[in-house]
């Protein structure tokens, strides 16, 4: 009786299994996408980076030419539409020669100062989908795991009260393993409350109803993964968005300064005027035609305007590169410390792995043993299968943090940027 009861415990902690993939699985890839897709604020910042591409178009064209008809008598015999003069002019204005250029250039690197931003939110948004997704993950191994020990535990009960029908252990086992599965019923309610907060995490980075339902996560993170820290601050130089936003800064601030040295020159005007004398447009015969070709300036006297706007662009310029040096520093500062918490969550998992969980089973094989003959006390073989349980857990929590470290890792770096192209 006693081998077949155990014999039944033992299969029972044996079949411990990984949460099997289902129809509704939910993939990695999946959640990235539909966040990259769907997300409301991020689809908000790339119209946003969008409108901006449409500006230098704008800025580099000449602005309307201007049409004027004026009509006049003299003024002792006024008798309009009846005039004595009439004249057609078209006149166009020109700025200075570089300003449309220089223009469109402040135009282009305010639209990839934008781009950069859009980056940065997209990295963001696909850091918050992975450590949501990795956590999920985590959560759904661990209640998977408690769940299968509430079995193993009620079998523990089932031997307990047969060990107790025929005397040979006191009630007192029995309630142990009764109270034990209570206390997984309420790690249970916790972790189930954790999952339902995660689903709702996700679903809000897919911009769907926080109570929609999510399938099981299936993608295990990447858990042999070796960081070279002096690969990554050369790769994070290149790829982080908010170092080329504060690049792309200091040229539009430069662009800017350039643009309002030319401000010292002036604009001009050039015009065709086309006139007809004493019968307006009706009598052709008797009109004198005039042909008039009018040319104009500015008169940019106001030099201490465009004096303050080449020193503002100046600072502009120096902001812009303290900006860039802060970034470059903040990088530094995000790579170092994302690599070495990967480096430690690695350890950390391959410690739960390789020796806790294995001293963990040993434990518990002993206790069982033990038990079985008389020799450990029930006590002692339900704090091995808790600590076993303990043990299982945390390496899925391990194993979970390794992939939202991993995931802070690929931000600090900037890689993983989705395909920038701008749909005409």
């Amino acid at each position: 009786m006693k081998l077949l009861l155990f014999g039944t415990l033992c299969i029972a902690t044996a079949t411990w299994a990984e949460p099997q993939e289902i129809a509704s699985s939910l993939t990695l890839e999946q959640v990235v996408d539909a966040a990259l897709h769907d997300n409301a604020q991020l689809r908000a910042t790339r119209a946003k980076w969008e409108a901006t591409q449409e500006r230098p178009v704008q800025e580099r064209t000449l602005p309307n030419p201007m049409l004027s008809v004026k009509s006049g008598n003299a003024v002792d015999d006024f008798s309009f539409p009846e005039t004595q003069e009439t004249r057609v002019e078209v006149e166009q204005s020109f700025p200075w020669f570089g300003k449309l250029g220089l223009k469109g250039k402040v135009a282009t690197k305010d639209a990839e100062v934008v781009q950069r931003e859009y980056e940065a939110a997209a990295l963001d948004v696909i850091m918050a989908a992975k450590e949501a997704y990795f956590d999920l993950y985590a959560v759904q191994r661990a209640l998977s795991i408690t769940r299968s020990e509430e079995d193993v535990v009620r079998r523990m009960e089932t031997i307990a009260e047969a060990k107790y029908g025929t005397g040979e252990v006191s009630q007192q086992d029995v309630l142990k393993a009764q109270a034990e599965i209570t206390m997984l019923r309420q790690r249970l309610l916790e972790l189930e409350q954790r999952e339902s907060t995660l689903k709702a995490k996700l679903n809000f980075l897919m911009n769907q109803p926080a109570d929609s339902p999510l399938g099981l996560a299936v993608t295990a993170p990447p858990t042999e993964v070796d960081p070279d820290a002096a690969k990554l601050f050369a790769l994070a130089e290149k790829a982080r968005p908010e170092i080329k936003g504060a690049q792309a800064e200091i040229a539009r601030s430069e662009y800017q300064r350039d643009l309002m040295k030319k401000e010292f020159f002036p604009d001009y005007r050039l015009g065709v005027e086309y006139g007809h004398m004493d019968s307006g447009f009706t009598d052709f015969s008797n009109s004198e035609n005039v042909l008039m070709v009018t040319v104009g300036i500015d008169l940019p006297i106001w030099q201490s305007k465009y004096r303050a706007g080449v020193r503002e662009a100046e600072k502009k310029i120096e902001a812009s590169e303290a900006a860039l040096q802060a970034a470059q520093q903040q990088t530094s500062f995000d790579v170092q410390d994302a690599s070495f918490k990967l480096l430690t969550a690695q350890r950390t998992l391959n410690l739960y792995t390789k020796e806790l969980i294995p001293q963990a089973e040993m434990r518990f094989h002993a206790s069982e043993s033990g038990y079985r003959t008389g020799k450990v006390n029930f006590i002692d073989l339900l704090e091995s299968e808790r600590f076993l349980l303990n043990a299982r857990i945390m390496a899925a929590m391990a194993e979970g943090n390794v992939g939202m470290q991993m995931a802070r890792l690929e931000r600090a770096v900037g890689t993983g940027v989705p395909n920038m192209e701008v749909k005409k």
